[in-house]
């Protein structure tokens, strides 16, 4: 198994080394996020790297202050929400003149993380988000087994798609028997694999908690602390709503996406690119797999991105913000996308720069004035990332 360069996560991380005495890399596990921080080691001295899933590093740190307070140069700490009083003794090392050591830390669980570090290390941390594999690392040529296997490394890069998923079965298997109790959640396997797979025929959907509450069999709060669990955890996406003054009713409420599509074919037992193209459920597996690439393209964080829609129909899958500018984007699984009435109301009512409709295609062309449709394997060449 080959592994590919990860240039703009690198860059992004020693950026961060570079300002914060405390980084924090986070992502779902088996992203590459160790590999990630080895490789932004490399030049830097390393003083030593601790991985919290060993108990021999586990009894290091048991007393964190007398482990950590001589080392010299970049520490590394893996899975670091197993230990989350780490973070007050981190608080204490990162103030001290002169910086004698700087902390790289990792995370696959980012309440945890975010709550703790919020606590301890207001103004000394710096995060990076990491995600799995995208476009422009593996490139259009193979776009097609992105869009299959997802972007974990281990599935992606997989010799074959039994392989593939294969690995992906037993990532499955071993988070919700074993990562999520490590973190102290005490949810039944079964039933978060239960409610995992029905989220899979609910993806890219307006969220309906009562409805899908009704068809699971539960209260509604369970299914919102099912939620939460997987957003918590990176295996779930969610969109907010964009709601803007107009005499009109917009929806309001969020649609949810699984992050990584390779995770949602396993759930809807799509094994290979003809179950795939079969599948009822292809065209939205499209749509979040091509929703995702566009907001990497463009370097947009997660609070950046929104979808609208109002009650009599007008709608629009994603519209990106940042400061004042505005741009749209709607996703057509078909080879010859077409210009919509709710295109022109989103493109006016929205006030956009731009809408690009984003197919299955390799050119791009306009449909309208400030609207063109954009193949999604030219988005390097066509769409601009974010100032």
């Amino acid at each position: 198994m080959g592994m590919l360069r990860r240039d703009g996560h690198l860059s992004a991380v020693r950026d961060l080394l570079r300002q914060y005495p405390v980084v924090g890399i986070l992502g779902a596990r088996q992203v590459g996020k160790t590999t990630l921080a080895l490789a932004a080691a490399r030049g830097l001295r390393l003083a030593a790297r601790f991985d919290l899933e060993d108990p021999r590093d586990l009894a290091r740190l048991e007393d964190p202050m007398a482990a950590l307070e001589g080392l010299r140069g970049l520490v590394i700490i893996d899975e670091i929400q197993r230990r989350p009083e780490l973070f007050p003794a981190l608080r204490v090392l990162s103030d001290r003149p002169k910086r004698p050591a700087s902390f790289l830390i990792l995370g696959s669980a980012s309440p945890s993380l975010l709550r703790q570090s919020s606590e301890s290390l207001a103004g000394r941390v710096g995060y990076h988000r990491l995600g799995g594999f995208d476009l422009q690392e593996v490139g259009p040529g193979r776009l097609e087994t992105l869009w299959l296997r997802g972007g974990f490394p281990r599935s992606f890069l997989a010799p074959d798609e039994s392989s593939s998923l294969r690995w992906r079965r037993n990532f499955l298997t071993d988070f919700l028997e074993r990562e999520l109790p490590q973190l102290g959640i005490r949810v039944p396997a079964a039933s978060l694999r239960r409610f995992w797979t029905m989220l899979a025929h609910y993806h890219g959907q307006v969220w309906n908690s009562s409805e899908f509450a009704r068809s699971f069999g539960v209260a509604d709060t369970t299914v919102r602390h099912y939620l939460d669990i997987m957003t918590d955890t990176f295996m779930l996406s969610r969109l907010l709503p964009w709601h803007e003054n107009l005499r009109k009713r917009q929806v309001k409420a969020p649609k949810f996406y699984l992050a990584d599509p390779g995770l949602l074919h396993v759930l809807l037992d799509i094994r290979d690119g003809k179950d795939l193209a079969s599948h009822p459920k292809s065209g939205a597996s499209w749509e979040g797999f091509a929703l995702t690439q566009v907001m990497h393209r463009l370097g947009a964080a997660p609070e950046e991105g929104y979808f609208w829609a109002t009650h009599t129909g007008a709608e629009l899958d994603l519209l990106v913000v940042r400061g004042r500018r505005r741009r749209g984007f709607e996703f057509k699984k078909n080879s010859a996308p077409s210009l919509t009435p709710s295109m022109r109301i989103a493109l006016s009512d929205l006030s956009l720069e731009s809408l690009d409709v984003i197919y299955p295609g390799e050119e791009c062309f306009p449909l309208a004035p400030k609207i063109r449709a954009v193949g999604l394997g030219r988005l390097r060449q066509h769409l601009e990332p974010l100032e």
